[in-house]
């Protein structure tokens, strides 16, 4: 259908303009043989049978090299079929064979430019097109239209220097590609699973293939009842690869045309049957595009619901105390427009989100952009992903590793098993999310060494923004995001126990590591102990430096939570310098803590501070690391 549009608008800019007049070339006489040809491959193209009407237009041109409509026939099909640089030639031999009537196509000339990359060409083509008197009004539309993408374009080149980047899009074999179409990748932060779409005879299916020693295993359909006959796609693994969201279109208890569903993937690797997400999120109009945030408290999508800024907007819904799902929210004008934005997905960093839109400035039909949260309701402006990620044509979604290196996403490349694959490209530096490292592990009581389920949070101890919280499992196995270039206070509560205290620097060049922390919390009692290893001090000083207010607060909570515990504050130094100046600085610090305790209202008669020096060590004295772990700040339960 938009082919046909395409040829019919071509024609009447031909007709809306009065450009049959004086020219050389004279479509009334073309030779009956060549024109005959020419007729028939007309009416092919008009029905899409491009290959059929490039020969018969072939033929024609062999009997009339100079039949210019069958140049300017052929060069439009070639757009067609994204075979841009194909068509940019067949245009340019039409305009020298007769530039006066062929330049009616310089619009759709210089489309097919810009098809090429060729912006600045593409604008002094477009320039000539709007110059050209008596144009109607659709006509100086479409041109100034694509004149604001071009210059688009080019600014955005001057902005954005490509320097040594090369955009090389690797097919990601036979292991993951077939003869059918495949689109909609999903991964797990480790990135040792792909969970992606398949349409097999028009039926869509969802398949997995695991990394093994560097090498993607056989794609296999997900085991359960989560693979139907019924319509489903757009699927979305959370990163931890337990659950998967995905779009169900027309099934039975559907809300409306598409919903959302959730699947649990159980033990022995299967899956769960679906579940409508329900009359919350679901509603009578179109849901699609899910993403989940890697601590899985966020659930981004794509609605067509009418009360937004356009046709389709992106929302996101929250995950409450109770495991329900919140009443969506618009993500606002930064991120929809009164154009189409759909979909999204959220980097394990936890702060940016790539997504498609046509309402954005861009390319031209829907480019790629991603914006960054600024807090839980406000995210910056978007940002366009540039050429030549982005292109003249539709984009569909892409997914960006932990690392922030590498993007996947479907493209019809020309090494293509067939149609849609799924490829993978690096991404230029600086449109790359935060490398992302994780932290997974088990949080147990320390006496029994039973699993606790417990409240897992993430901080950053400069904002004090908490960037994740999130909830264990029923046997108290946790996960959760670290992005680096950022310090983070790491706590995890569960009410009756001290809470566990950890932090973690992580400046941009971290290495890749992967943390597993097994946390035993301890029964708040008589005698027990934690350190505080987010309570801060510069060299030799006693104020609290400001990272230390997410720790301090925290403990704030605990005696507001616990109104009989009564605590000591201890302080302890490592064993460089004057043992009495250690003992002192102890001391002190320890009395800064308490005095931070009673300004928050915690009442002093359930307060002690006492500096040890650097007695009691927990580490050898000898090594700078042994000395920072002597160097801290304990609570010990005196009573509760």
């Amino acid at each position: 259908m938009r082919n046909q549009m395409r040829i019919k608008l071509l024609l009447l800019l031909l007709i809306n303009t009065g450009i049959l007049h004086a020219q050389w070339y004279d479509p009334a006489k073309v030779g009956k043989k060549a024109g005959d040809i020419y007729g028939k491959a007309f009416e092919e193209a008009q029905d899409g049978k491009y290959t059929d009407a490039i020969q018969h237009i072939n033929e024609a041109l062999a009997i009339d090299p100079k039949l210019v409509d069958a140049w300017l026939s052929r060069a439009g099909i070639y757009a067609n079929m994204k075979n841009y640089t194909q068509s940019v030639k067949d245009y340019e031999t039409s305009l020298r064979l007769d530039s006066v009537y062929s330049n009616i196509f310089l619009l759709s000339y210089s489309v097919s430019l810009a098809g090429t990359g060729n912006f600045d060409a593409a604008l002094n083509a477009v320039n000539r097109f709007l110059a050209i008197p008596k144009l109607n009004d659709k006509s100086k539309g479409a041109g100034a239209y694509r004149k604001r993408c071009y210059t688009f374009a080019l600014d955005y080149a001057r902005k954005h220097p490509a320097g040594n980047y090369i955009f090389a899009p690797q097919n990601m074999g036979d292991s993951i590609n077939s003869l059918s179409l495949e689109y909609f990748p999903s991964l797990t932060i480790d990135g040792s699973r792909l969970i992606f779409t398949r349409r097999v005879n028009n039926d869509e299916d969802f398949y997995e293939s695991r990394m093994t020693n560097g090498r993607w295993s056989n794609a296999q359909a997900l085991k359960g009842r989560i693979n139907t006959n019924l319509n489903e796609g757009a699927q979305n693994i959370s990163q931890d690869g337990q659950w998967l969201i995905f779009t169900g279109c027309n099934y039975p208890e559907g809300q409306g045309s598409c919903d959302l569903y959730i699947a649990y993937q159980t033990k022995n690797g299967s899956w769960t049957e679906p579940q409508n997400l329900g009359g919350i999120v679901n509603t009578d109009y179109w849901e699609s595009s899910p993403s989940l945030s890697p601590d899985k408290r966020d659930l981004y999508f794509a609605s067509s619901f009418p009360e937004g800024y356009g046709g389709k907007d992106i929302f996101v819904t929250h995950r409450l105390p109770n495991g329900k799902w919140s009443r969506p929210e618009n993500l606002g004008p930064q991120v929809n427009t009164s154009g189409d934005e759909s979909c999204p997905f959220i980097h394990a960093d936890n702060q940016t989100l790539f997504f498609n839109s046509n309402g954005h400035p861009g390319y031209g039909e829907t480019d790629l952009f991603f914006s960054k949260k600024i807090n839980d309701s406000t995210w910056g402006n978007p940002e366009n992903l540039g050429y030549p990620i982005n292109t003249i044509d539709d984009q569909g979604s892409l997914i960006i590793t932990a690392d922030g290196k590498t993007a996947i996403y479907a493209s019809e490349g020309t090494d293509t098993r067939g149609g849609l694959d799924l490829y993978s490209f690096t991404l230029r530096e600086d449109i790359r999310p935060a490398k992302t490292l994780w932290i997974r592990g088990k949080v147990f009581d320390k006496k029994t060494k039973l699993g606790l389920p417990s409240a897992v949070e993430l901080a950053d101890v400069k904002k004090r923004q908490v960037l994740s919280r999130v909830q264990t499992d029923e046997e108290g196995n946790y996960f959760i995001t670290l992005p680096v270039g950022q310090d983070y206070a790491f706590n995890v509560n569960r009410k009756g126990y001290l809470f566990y205290s950890d932090n973690f620097l992580l400046p941009a060049n971290t290495p890749d590591s992967v943390f597993t922390i097994d946390i035993p919390l301890q029964p708040i009692e008589a005698g027990a102990v934690i350190v505080l290893k987010n309570i801060f001090f510069d060299t030799k000083k006693t104020d609290l430096k400001p990272e230390s207010l997410v720790e301090l607060d925290k403990l704030v909570q605990l005696m507001n939570d616990n109104p009989k515990l009564r605590v000591q504050i201890a302080g302890y130094t490592d064993n460089v310098g004057k043992p009495a100046d250690n003992l002192l600085l102890s001391n002190n610090r320890s009395k800064t803590v308490v005095a931070y305790l009673q300004q928050k209202g915690i009442l002093l008669n359930r307060l002690a501070a006492k500096g040890f020096g650097a007695g009691k060590p927990v580490a050898d004295n000898k090594t700078e690391a042994g000395r920072a772990l002597n160097r801290r700040t304990e609570l010990v339960v005196v009573s509760n």
